[in-house]
């Protein structure tokens, strides 16, 4: 089986100040780290950012809005078109304020790929390595 789930969609971002623009975005799910979902978004063959978002609360922002810290999700609905709304929080900025940028993805497109990810570890079976990661710490010190 499988342990990787990869797409490309094409999502759009809405940055402070301008209106929507259209970027990739690579959503890459590893067995080998059952919580998180790697998102790298791109334009014009650079990375624009990479997060790492968790699993879970990915899921949960199809259905209703999570996140309290620098990456919150939610639905967003116009008429038909249903979307997955995540406003990102980045670094401080020399006066003070903090990077910001809104992205809305096919919430129905988000879905599937969370459906793949759940065929290759299902959710509640996520294993972590204790033992190795305790040894790993201990043998860093």
């Amino acid at each position: 089986m499988n342990s990787f789930v990869h797409t490309t969609l094409v999502v759009q971002l809405h940055a402070e100040g301008t209106g929507r623009c259209s970027v990739f975005a690579h959503l890459r799910y590893d067995a080998a780290d059952p919580f998180a979902v790697t998102a790298v978004f791109g334009h014009d063959g650079r990375v624009l950012a990479c997060w790492r978002l968790d699993r879970e609360m990915l899921s949960d922002g199809l259905l209703r809005p999570v996140g309290a810290g620098d990456v919150r999700l939610r639905p967003a609905a116009t008429g038909g078109w249903h979307e997955l709304r995540m406003e990102f929080l980045g670094d401080i900025r020399p006066d003070g304020s903090r990077h910001h940028a809104v992205v809305f993805a096919w919430a129905p497109t988000v879905a599937a790929f969370l459906r793949e990810t759940h065929r290759v570890v299902p959710p509640g079976r996520e294993l972590v390595p204790v033992d190795e990661l305790v040894a790993e710490i201990l043998a860093a010190g």
